[in-house]
């Protein structure tokens, strides 16, 4: 028994001295990836007699070779993916050798799980692109190719799999590496190794094949087992905030995962972006104190002074703080079905704390097959592209490049709570650092006392004919008689002067909603009750307008009308025009209305008066 624990031990001893290999397989459908992941699991002898047999019963159900064993099958868990044949989610595997260990995720093929795939590229060193020897580079080779090296893989592969179907012929090999060398010449890598290989079959993967004597160089395995691939230092200590752990009133300690650098007590750190300065007086993890903590470690801190942090700032060497900024250049690869606008605000994950993104412009949209690009109002699923981009405070980050944590970020709609994009941060606008906000001796504050009442933006929502305008008007009417400072806000008015360069396009209809709300933010801070009519038919687009007033300083309300009603009334002609294919993108003929789905208020219109409607709204804001 000591024997054996004795084997055991110097055998955990011998792998946790080995350098670890995050890698990824990628490339078009159907191009070999999970079969490659299969037979390296195989002959790395990294699955027991039990999951063999399992295999190969699975092979005979499921497969696709026949009577031989599908290694693909030991990746593809899903029975969707097992019954098409097809690899749908990110599938991370674990195997080892005597020189290294390894972690490999294996992607999707198809063009609708792009999102899957940069998952997966996202924590990679090195990246295997395989490309099936009978169709040579595919559109997605080169999609995964390019979000590769946008992701900061300077190390990849390129697998020539299935060379057993096209005989093994070196002219083959030869016209897919010059096609793949003239694509990748605009690409960042810093190396490209080319191999060609039958995943099926087994050449070239650990063993050189006989059947190509004229490829002389190393198999799969031995390069991945030997390839340097250079870690990203950091520039000094670096620790976001994830919890600020008060178990008790005698302790307050501040948790999160290093970053970068190292952390000793004593040291002097700087919160950002507060700027706050304190010295570590103790490293705790869990109930030991520690004497040094470095990157990768996740601990708790204590200062030897109290101020005030929270989850999502972030913890630096006060010698070598990271640089804060609301304005940045940005790569977004764009994830959902539903298109990214320009002027569009959704919800951004930095880190560890949430931010709002406002899109401020599309500069470039990227042709993945020729790697040229134009500009653009919006982005369609899987597009690949560089904008500039707004948060509504400033954040801690690095260059992407740089520091891959502390550079990127993912993209959340704020109705759905989906993820809809990820970004990389190239560099901060420099308007972002010279541009800042001027404190004014009379502010809002004063002005609401001048005018004797609270500003508030009072936003109505609802289809044309439903009753906005003449509730806005009968509401303003009420409020001037009891001596309050108001101001209508009205669609049509507005698209006569500040928005009179807008159509009605869904990218339009976006920026006509965040000019009026710039607007009716100003006139809030001038201390006036805001009367917002507007049809507004996105969800994102209301919710990104309350997002910028405090809870108590914007209601929206929902003037409810059957279409039918509003139809019937059509005061200004617009529903028989619409109906005649005389105006496009109509809202509830031709573009649609979402309804709002927890509105302050609703006034059924067809049910009660103006009046009666005006008194609710009067109840409902309180004055």
């Amino acid at each position: 028994m000591p024997k054996t624990n004795k084997k055991i031990n110097n055998y955990l001893k011998s792998q946790s001295d080995l350098s670890l290999l995050r890698f990824i397989t990628c490339g078009s459908v159907d191009d070999g990836k999970s079969t490659l992941i299969g037979r390296m699991l195989y002959e790395s002898q990294m699955i027991f007699d039990d999951q063999i047999a399992s295999l190969k019963k699975d092979s005979n159900l499921h497969g696709t070779q026949g009577e031989q064993i599908d290694f693909a099958l030991l990746v593809d868990g899903l029975s969707a993916e097992r019954e098409q044949g097809i690899t749908i989610d990110v599938a991370y595997r674990f195997f080892s050798s005597s020189k290294r260990k390894f972690i490999v995720a294996d992607t999707p093929g198809h063009e609708q799980y792009t999102r899957n795939m940069t998952t997966g590229a996202s924590t990679a060193d090195l990246a295997i692109i395989l490309i099936d020897a009978r169709l040579g580079v595919a559109t997605q080779t080169k999609r995964h190719s390019f979000i590769v090296s946008l992701l900061g893989i300077k190390h990849v592969v390129i697998a020539i799999n299935k060379m057993d179907l096209v005989e093994y012929k070196e002219d083959r090999f030869k016209k897919i590496l010059e096609e793949y060398k003239k694509f990748s010449k605009k690409l960042n890598f810093e190396s490209i190794k080319v191999i060609p290989m039958s995943a099926l079959k087994g050449d070239n993967i650990y063993n050189k094949s006989s059947k190509m004597k004229w490829y002389k160089s190393s198999t799969l395995f031995s390069y991945l087992e030997n390839i340097e691939v250079k870690k990203i230092k950091g520039n000094g200590f670096v620790m976001p905030i994830q919890w600020v752990n008060r178990p008790n009133l005698n302790f307050r300690g501040f948790s999160g995962t290093i970053c970068s650098g190292i952390l000793k007590p004593g040291n002097e750190i700087v919160v950002l972006p507060s700027n706050k300065k304190a010295k570590v007086k103790e490293i705790i993890l869990y109930k030991n104190k520690l004497k040094k903590a470095f990157k990768g470690n996740s601990i708790t801190i204590t200062l030897d002074k109290e101020i005030d942090i929270s989850r999502g700032d972030i913890i630096c060497d006060s010698k070598k703080p990271l640089e804060c900024a609301d304005q940045f250049n940005v790569n977004m690869i764009w994830m959902s079905e539903n298109p990214c606008l320009t002027g569009r605000t959704y919800i951004g994950k930095i880190n560890t704390q949430k931010v709002s993104i406002k899109i401020l412009e599309i500069k470039k949209i990227y042709d993945v097959n020729t790697l040229e690009s134009n500009s653009g109002k919006e982005l369609p699923l899987n597009s690949v592209s560089e904008c500039t981009v707004s948060f509504n405070k400033a954040v801690p980050f690095k260059n992407y490049l740089e520091d891959k944590q502390l550079g990127s970020m993912i993209l959340i709609d704020p109705i759905t709570n989906e993820t809809v994009g990820c970004s990389m941060i190239n560099f901060a606008l420099r308007r972002s650092q010279n541009i800042h906000l001027q404190n004014l001796t009379i502010n809002k504050k004063l002005r609401e006392k001048l005018n004797g009442h609270k500003g508030m933006v009072i936003w109505l929502t609802g289809i044309s004919g439903s009753g906005k305008s003449t509730i806005a008007n009968a509401l303003e009417q009420d409020l001037y008689h009891k001596g309050n400072k108001t101001y209508v806000l009205d669609g049509d008015n507005i698209r006569h002067g500040l928005n009179k360069d807008l159509g009605f396009t869904d990218k339009d209809r976006v920026e006509n909603i965040r000019r009026v709300t710039e607007v009716a933010k100003l006139m809030l801070d001038a201390g006036i009750i805001v009367i917002a009519s507007f049809i507004s038919p996105f969800r994102i687009e209301r919710q990104m307008a309350r997002s910028l007033f405090q809870k108590d300083e914007f209601k929206e309300i929902f003037i409810s009308t059957p279409l039918k009603v509003a139809e019937k009334r059509d005061p200004k002609g617009l529903y028989k025009k619409a109906r005649a294919g005389k105006i496009p993108n109509f809202t509830g003929i031709s573009s649609p209305y979402e309804e709002p789905l927890q509105p302050d208020l609703v006034i059924k219109t067809d049910k009660i008066s103006v009046n009666k409607a005006v008194k609710e709204i009067l109840n409902l804001i309180k004055l």
